[in-house]
Protein backbone atom coordinates (compact mmCIF):
# COMPACT_ATOMS: atom_id res chain seq x y z
CA UNK A 1 0.00 0.00 0.00
CA UNK A 2 1.69 3.49 -1.18
CA UNK A 3 0.76 6.76 0.36
CA UNK A 4 -0.91 7.97 -2.51
CA UNK A 5 -3.97 4.91 -2.04
CA UNK A 6 -5.15 5.67 1.47
CA UNK A 7 -8.67 6.56 1.28
CA UNK A 8 -11.37 6.84 3.86
CA UNK A 9 -12.96 3.83 2.36
CA UNK A 10 -13.66 0.72 4.35
CA UNK A 11 -9.83 0.03 5.38
CA UNK A 12 -8.42 -3.45 7.07
CA UNK A 13 -7.73 -2.78 10.75
CA UNK A 14 -4.92 -5.91 12.10
CA UNK A 15 -4.38 -5.44 15.73
CA UNK A 16 -1.06 -6.20 17.30
CA UNK A 17 -0.89 -7.31 20.67
CA UNK A 18 2.96 -7.86 22.36
CA UNK A 19 2.36 -10.36 25.05
CA UNK A 20 5.70 -12.23 25.44
CA UNK A 21 6.16 -10.83 29.07
CA UNK A 22 7.20 -13.23 31.98
CA UNK A 23 5.28 -10.94 34.85
CA UNK A 24 8.55 -10.84 36.87
CA UNK A 25 6.43 -8.33 38.55
CA UNK A 26 3.33 -9.58 39.11
CA UNK A 27 4.71 -12.95 40.76
CA UNK A 28 2.36 -15.11 38.04
CA UNK A 29 2.84 -19.00 37.79
CA UNK A 30 1.53 -18.34 34.26
CA UNK A 31 2.77 -16.68 31.48
CA UNK A 32 1.21 -12.99 31.93
CA UNK A 33 -1.00 -12.34 29.45
CA UNK A 34 -2.91 -15.55 30.56
CA UNK A 35 -3.56 -14.28 34.23
CA UNK A 36 -6.96 -14.69 35.63
CA UNK A 37 -8.53 -11.47 36.24
CA UNK A 38 -11.57 -13.25 37.71
CA UNK A 39 -12.56 -16.67 37.48
CA UNK A 40 -12.77 -17.60 33.81
CA UNK A 41 -11.61 -14.50 32.59
CA UNK A 42 -7.64 -13.79 31.92
CA UNK A 43 -6.27 -10.75 30.62
CA UNK A 44 -6.36 -11.88 27.53
CA UNK A 45 -10.00 -12.09 26.99
CA UNK A 46 -10.21 -9.04 28.75
CA UNK A 47 -8.35 -7.73 26.18
CA UNK A 48 -9.26 -9.40 23.21
CA UNK A 49 -13.02 -8.45 23.50
CA UNK A 50 -12.33 -4.62 23.35
CA UNK A 51 -10.36 -5.59 20.12
CA UNK A 52 -12.95 -8.02 18.51
CA UNK A 53 -15.05 -5.11 18.37
CA UNK A 54 -13.43 -2.96 16.03
CA UNK A 55 -10.54 -5.31 14.75
CA UNK A 56 -10.14 -7.27 11.62
CA UNK A 57 -8.00 -9.77 12.96
CA UNK A 58 -5.66 -9.71 16.13
CA UNK A 59 -2.41 -11.12 16.32
CA UNK A 60 -1.23 -12.18 19.86
CA UNK A 61 2.66 -12.59 19.88
CA UNK A 62 3.68 -14.75 22.64
CA UNK A 63 7.15 -15.99 23.82
CA UNK A 64 8.33 -19.62 23.46
CA UNK A 65 7.03 -20.18 27.45
CA UNK A 66 3.72 -18.54 26.05
CA UNK A 67 3.19 -20.30 23.26
CA UNK A 68 4.00 -23.83 25.10
CA UNK A 69 1.54 -23.00 27.73
CA UNK A 70 -1.09 -22.13 25.28
CA UNK A 71 -0.56 -25.24 23.01
CA UNK A 72 -0.84 -27.56 26.68
CA UNK A 73 -3.90 -25.76 28.01
CA UNK A 74 -5.81 -24.24 24.84
CA UNK A 75 -8.88 -27.40 25.77
CA UNK A 76 -9.23 -24.74 29.41
CA UNK A 77 -10.22 -21.42 26.86
CA UNK A 78 -13.77 -20.57 25.61
CA UNK A 79 -13.83 -21.30 21.95
CA UNK A 80 -14.34 -17.46 21.51
CA UNK A 81 -10.95 -16.84 23.62
CA UNK A 82 -8.86 -17.10 19.63
CA UNK A 83 -11.63 -16.00 17.30
CA UNK A 84 -10.58 -14.02 14.59
CA UNK A 85 -6.76 -14.38 16.24
CA UNK A 86 -3.33 -15.16 14.66
CA UNK A 87 -0.41 -16.90 16.94
CA UNK A 88 2.88 -14.73 16.39
CA UNK A 89 6.32 -15.72 18.25
CA UNK A 90 8.84 -13.59 19.84
CA UNK A 91 11.71 -16.39 19.81
CA UNK A 92 14.01 -13.84 22.34
CA UNK A 93 12.79 -10.97 24.40
CA UNK A 94 14.70 -8.16 22.64
CA UNK A 95 12.20 -5.67 23.45
CA UNK A 96 8.77 -4.12 21.82
CA UNK A 97 9.81 -3.03 18.65
CA UNK A 98 10.96 -6.70 17.61
CA UNK A 99 8.23 -8.23 18.86
CA UNK A 100 5.93 -5.90 16.72
CA UNK A 101 7.75 -6.45 13.32
CA UNK A 102 9.17 -9.88 13.84
CA UNK A 103 5.74 -10.64 13.07
CA UNK A 104 4.97 -8.29 10.02
CA UNK A 105 4.50 -10.86 7.60
CA UNK A 106 1.09 -11.55 9.83
CA UNK A 107 -0.01 -7.83 9.15
CA UNK A 108 1.60 -6.35 6.18
CA UNK A 109 -1.59 -6.63 3.82
CA UNK A 110 -3.22 -4.86 6.84
CA UNK A 111 -4.21 -0.93 5.76
CA UNK A 112 -4.23 -0.03 9.31
CA UNK A 113 -2.03 -1.45 12.22
CA UNK A 114 -3.94 -0.88 15.67
CA UNK A 115 -0.74 -1.59 18.73
CA UNK A 116 -2.24 -2.50 21.99
CA UNK A 117 0.60 -3.81 25.03
CA UNK A 118 -0.62 -6.76 26.08
CA UNK A 119 -1.84 -6.33 29.68
CA UNK A 120 -4.47 -2.78 28.79
CA UNK A 121 -6.89 -4.53 30.02
CA UNK A 122 -9.11 -1.05 30.55
CA UNK A 123 -9.34 0.14 27.09
CA UNK A 124 -12.27 2.16 26.79
CA UNK A 125 -14.96 1.86 23.55
CA UNK A 126 -15.02 5.40 23.23
CA UNK A 127 -11.30 5.78 22.88
CA UNK A 128 -11.15 3.03 20.16
CA UNK A 129 -13.71 4.32 18.51
CA UNK A 130 -12.50 7.92 18.45
CA UNK A 131 -9.02 7.22 17.65
CA UNK A 132 -10.17 4.99 14.53
CA UNK A 133 -12.47 7.67 13.35
CA UNK A 134 -9.69 10.33 13.42
CA UNK A 135 -7.43 7.86 11.86
CA UNK A 136 -9.84 7.20 9.09
CA UNK A 137 -9.82 10.65 7.90
CA UNK A 138 -6.11 10.66 7.11
CA UNK A 139 -4.70 10.53 3.75
CA UNK A 140 -1.21 10.33 4.26
CA UNK A 141 0.86 7.58 6.71
CA UNK A 142 -0.62 8.79 10.02
CA UNK A 143 0.31 8.09 13.76
CA UNK A 144 -2.65 8.24 15.81
CA UNK A 145 -1.75 8.68 19.73
CA UNK A 146 -3.98 8.41 22.43
CA UNK A 147 -2.57 10.28 26.01
CA UNK A 148 -3.31 11.12 29.13
CA UNK A 149 -2.23 13.28 31.69
CA UNK A 150 -0.14 11.64 34.35
CA UNK A 151 0.88 13.67 37.24
CA UNK A 152 4.37 10.92 37.41
CA UNK A 153 4.40 9.77 34.51
CA UNK A 154 6.65 6.70 33.77
CA UNK A 155 6.57 7.47 30.07
CA UNK A 156 6.04 10.65 28.61
CA UNK A 157 5.42 12.25 25.43
CA UNK A 158 6.69 15.76 24.62
CA UNK A 159 5.20 17.65 21.51
CA UNK A 160 6.16 20.72 19.70
CA UNK A 161 3.95 23.57 19.15
CA UNK A 162 3.31 22.05 15.49
CA UNK A 163 1.96 19.00 16.90
CA UNK A 164 5.36 17.01 16.26
CA UNK A 165 6.14 14.47 18.41
CA UNK A 166 9.89 15.73 19.62
CA UNK A 167 10.63 12.99 22.43
CA UNK A 168 9.30 9.65 24.67
CA UNK A 169 11.14 10.21 27.83
CA UNK A 170 11.24 6.41 29.78
CA UNK A 171 12.45 6.14 33.21
CA UNK A 172 13.20 2.48 32.30
CA UNK A 173 16.06 3.92 29.77
CA UNK A 174 17.12 6.56 32.76
CA UNK A 175 15.14 9.40 31.62
CA UNK A 176 13.20 12.50 33.88
CA UNK A 177 9.77 12.50 32.95
CA UNK A 178 8.10 15.59 34.06
CA UNK A 179 4.71 15.51 36.44
CA UNK A 180 1.81 15.62 34.78
CA UNK A 181 3.04 15.20 31.44
CA UNK A 182 1.45 12.89 28.89
CA UNK A 183 1.16 9.63 29.04
CA UNK A 184 0.61 6.77 26.16
CA UNK A 185 -2.49 4.12 27.21
CA UNK A 186 -0.64 1.54 25.97
CA UNK A 187 -2.66 1.98 22.33
CA UNK A 188 -1.14 2.97 18.97
CA UNK A 189 -2.47 3.48 15.63
CA UNK A 190 -0.43 3.53 12.45
CA UNK A 191 -0.92 3.40 9.04
CA UNK A 192 0.14 0.09 7.94
CA UNK A 193 1.82 -1.54 5.19
CA UNK A 194 4.89 -1.11 3.18
CA UNK A 195 5.15 2.92 4.37
CA UNK A 196 5.31 1.78 7.96
CA UNK A 197 7.75 -1.33 7.34
CA UNK A 198 10.39 0.89 5.85
CA UNK A 199 10.21 3.57 8.43
CA UNK A 200 11.06 0.90 10.87
CA UNK A 201 14.26 -0.04 8.64
CA UNK A 202 15.05 3.31 8.09
CA UNK A 203 14.82 3.24 11.97
CA UNK A 204 16.48 0.25 12.59
CA UNK A 205 19.43 1.18 9.82
CA UNK A 206 21.03 4.01 12.44
CA UNK A 207 21.11 0.97 15.43
CA UNK A 208 19.02 2.31 17.77
CA UNK A 209 18.37 0.70 20.97
CA UNK A 210 17.92 1.59 24.82
CA UNK A 211 20.64 3.18 26.46
CA UNK A 212 20.01 1.01 29.55
CA UNK A 213 17.78 -1.96 28.35
CA UNK A 214 20.14 -2.50 25.31
CA UNK A 215 16.46 -3.46 24.08
CA UNK A 216 14.44 -3.04 20.76
CA UNK A 217 12.32 -0.38 21.44
CA UNK A 218 9.18 0.96 20.05
CA UNK A 219 8.63 4.10 21.35
CA UNK A 220 10.92 5.82 20.15
CA UNK A 221 9.89 4.44 17.05
CA UNK A 222 7.02 7.08 16.76
CA UNK A 223 9.23 10.27 17.01
CA UNK A 224 11.76 9.03 14.27
CA UNK A 225 7.89 8.49 12.32
CA UNK A 226 6.92 11.97 13.42
CA UNK A 227 10.20 14.31 13.04
CA UNK A 228 12.23 12.32 10.63
CA UNK A 229 9.79 10.29 8.71
CA UNK A 230 7.18 13.71 8.58
CA UNK A 231 4.11 11.67 9.42
CA UNK A 232 1.60 13.12 11.21
CA UNK A 233 0.53 13.17 14.54
CA UNK A 234 -3.12 12.86 14.93
CA UNK A 235 -3.02 13.46 19.43
CA UNK A 236 -6.04 12.28 21.43
CA UNK A 237 -6.46 12.98 24.60
CA UNK A 238 -8.57 10.96 26.93
CA UNK A 239 -9.60 12.15 30.64
CA UNK A 240 -9.81 8.99 32.26
CA UNK A 241 -6.22 8.01 33.46
CA UNK A 242 -7.29 4.48 34.80
CA UNK A 243 -7.24 4.04 31.43
CA UNK A 244 -3.44 3.65 31.36
CA UNK A 245 -2.96 1.18 34.33
CA UNK A 246 -1.75 -2.01 33.14
CA UNK A 247 -1.32 -5.37 35.11
CA UNK A 248 2.16 -5.51 35.96
CA UNK A 249 1.98 -5.60 39.70
CA UNK A 250 -0.26 -7.70 42.29
CA UNK A 251 -1.80 -4.39 43.48
CA UNK A 252 -2.73 -3.57 39.55
CA UNK A 253 -4.01 -7.31 39.62
CA UNK A 254 -6.12 -6.56 42.36
CA UNK A 255 -7.43 -2.84 41.11
CA UNK A 256 -8.22 -4.96 37.51
CA UNK A 257 -10.37 -7.67 39.64
CA UNK A 258 -12.18 -4.80 41.46
CA UNK A 259 -13.00 -2.88 38.46
CA UNK A 260 -13.98 -6.09 36.49
CA UNK A 261 -16.07 -6.95 38.90
CA UNK A 262 -18.30 -3.99 39.33
CA UNK A 263 -18.39 -3.85 35.23
CA UNK A 264 -19.90 -7.30 35.93
CA UNK A 265 -21.94 -6.43 38.63
CA UNK A 266 -23.49 -3.45 37.26
CA UNK A 267 -24.15 -5.79 33.86
CA UNK A 268 -26.08 -8.10 35.63
CA UNK A 269 -23.84 -10.53 35.29
CA UNK A 270 -22.61 -11.44 38.29
CA UNK A 271 -23.90 -11.02 42.15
Amino acid sequence: MKAAELTSAKRRLCAVVPAAGRGTRLGADVPKVFVPILPGITIWDAVREKLSAVADHIVLVLSPEGREFLEKHRNGFSPESFAKSSIGLQPEPLGMGDAIFGVADLWREDDDVLIVWGDQFNLSARTLGACIALHAAAKTPTLTLPVVRSARPYVEYVFDSAGRLNAVKQSREGDACAPNGFSDIGVFLLSGGSPLIEAWQSYRAAGTSGSMTGEINFLPFLVHLSSTAGWPVNRYETDDPAEAIGINTPEDLAFARELLRKKLSDQGKIS
